[in-house]
């Protein structure tokens, strides 16, 4: 009985997924188009649709590395998305901080497991600064 549940199982998911892996989402596209797109657009360019609301220039995302001398600053960037860290050198803090919003919603579901927020911090945040390296202009 076990074995012919577990092969039924088995069938179920190659027809629902004709065969195939099903392609896991890119996190840090989704954490960009679910958080940062609204002020600094679709393409990054900082033209989404609450700038214009803000009253504030809102930074063109695909330069990032144009600005920094060609390099792309991934601690630096870290440290501004992250924001629980006061950072003197970037400024002033017009920006969330997405820092303490993540760890706002890293509480597990359940209690049984080991579960470190920081942990869901950090791998949010390191998609997000990945998938704005791919935005960089060429």
């Amino acid at each position: 009985m076990k074995r012919s549940a577990i092969a039924l199982g088995a069938a179920l998911l190659l027809v629902f997924s004709n065969g195939q892996a099903q392609p896991r989402p890119d996190l840090g596209k989704y954490e960009y188009q679910s958080n940062c797109a609204s002020c600094h657009g679709q393409s990054g360019k900082g033209d989404g649709p609450f700038a214009q609301w803000l009253g504030l220039r809102i930074p063109n995302l695909t330069q990032i590395s144009q600005r920094n001398g060609g390099v792309f600053p991934v601690q630096r960037l870290h440290e501004i998305i992250d924001g629980r860290a006061i950072v003197k050198a970037h400024g002033s803090r017009e920006m969330p901080i997405w820092g303490l919003d993540y760890t706002l919603t890293a509480r597990p579901a359940y209690d049984d497991y080991r579960h470190d927020a920081e942990v869901f911090v950090s791998s949010r945040i390191t998609a997000l600064v990945n998938y704005l390296y791919s935005l960089q202009a060429g």
